[in-house]
């Protein structure tokens, strides 16, 4: 008998997830809206409730008598499917750690206790809040608590820019919460992680790419980061892990994101209790490392992970199409042959303010880093 996997979000995101589950013979029930819901007439049933609907989902993963629930690359499947595997004694990690991972406030705080370098930072949920910064050093990074895709993100280099980018945060946020942090200037990378009953394993370091200020959408990801060395290997992993616990991870997929500043000097910015969005997690990972992500994330939702083993080590990418990078798109038309997947779409007309801004990519996998210039 096929064990039954739910899953939440039925868009491209979830897409490989579904694939590689139907490819394991297990049957995969989905829950999403309808609109965009590309998994809809892939996976065996699907319900059109939204994710974040959390009880209707678990009166219908209890009639189905789900074996196990994922998803993978979006933050906002995290609390649901914790809700779910809690109160139906699934494989999950637990509601007050899916709090602490969905809230940039909260993470915040929590590595903040744990002794771990974080930038400074505020919560604000007014406008009128602003004197409280008064000693804060600009640049400053304004943002919501609760959303990913670099949406409502801004850096701002002054004052008089302050309350506009509150405003812009306050009006992307579910909980109408935005975080103030002190700006660190340095290299992005972000370590791709797997956890079971609390030991993590690193499968992968990533070098990020963004468009930089004010918005910071990210355009490029590397596998293996260019900054990682035998010399702060180690160091890297003790923070992750570290930073792991303080979120009480303990199983399933996390993309943990660091700054190192030109001295060294490293901060933990944030972590996702899911894979690495922008294909980092469910193309990525597997082309450099060998390592079966995907049926990993699956393996561990219906109790059964077996020990990762990193079998190659190729350098793999994602480049992405958008108004400041038109110079890909030959790249995706010239069809090189260390391209293994793309897509490009017509650029819109807008700035380049958030992921969906972007209308294209493509991955590749080569014995080095591929720069396209």
């Amino acid at each position: 008998m096929q064990p039954k996997l739910a899953i939440l979000g039925a868009s491209y995101l979830q897409l490989p997830l579904v694939q590689k589950a139907k490819e394991l013979g297990i049957e995969t029930i989905c829950f999403a809206w309808e609109n965009g819901a590309v998994c809809k007439e892939l996976c065996d049933k699907f319900y059109p409730i939204s994710i974040t609907d959390k009880k209707e989902i678990l009166d219908r993963c209890k009639a189905e008598e789900i074996e196990g629930i994922t998803s993978i690359a979006t933050d906002v499947a995290v609390p649901t499917m914790s809700f779910i595997a809690e109160e139906m004694g699934l494989i999950g990690n637990s509601v007050h750690s899916a709090a602490l991972c969905t809230n940039k406030y909260l993470m915040r705080v929590a590595f903040f206790r744990n002794k771990l370098p974080v930038p400074r930072f505020l919560k604000i949920s007014n406008p009128e809040e602003i004197n409280q910064i008064e000693e804060f050093k600009y640049p400053l990074i304004v943002k919501p608590v609760d959303r990913s895709g670099s949406l409502g993100i801004t850096m701002i280099n002054d004052h008089d820019q302050l309350l506009q980018a509150i405003d812009y945060a306050l009006k992307e946020s579910f909980n109408d919460e935005a975080i103030i942090e002190e700006f660190i200037q340095g290299e992005e990378i972000s370590v791709e992680t797997i956890s079971w009953e609390g030991k993590h394993y690193v499968l992968a370091h990533t070098d990020k790419v963004t468009s930089g200020p004010p918005h910071f959408v990210e355009l490029e990801h590397h596998q293996p980061s260019g900054l990682v060395n035998e010399t702060n290997k180690k160091y890297i992993e003790k923070l992750v892990f570290n930073a792991l616990d303080s979120l009480d991870i303990k199983y399933g997929a996390s993309h943990a994101e660091l700054i190192i500043t030109d001295i060294g000097e490293m901060f933990i910015t944030e972590i996702g209790a899911r894979m690495g969005g922008d294909f980092i997690g469910s193309d990525l990972v597997v082309l450099s490392t060998g390592y079966d992500y995907l049926k990993g994330i699956i393996d561990i939702s219906l109790g059964n992970l077996k020990q990762p083993k990193i079998t190659k080590n190729h350098s793999s990418g994602v480049y992405f199409y958008s108004s400041g990078t038109k110079n890909i798109k030959h790249f995706i038309l010239s069809e090189n042959e260390n391209i293994v997947k793309s897509n490009l779409g017509e650029l819109p007309q807008t700035e380049l303010k958030q992921s969906s801004d972007r209308a294209g990519y493509f991955i590749y996998n080569s014995n080095k880093k591929l720069v396209v210039s």
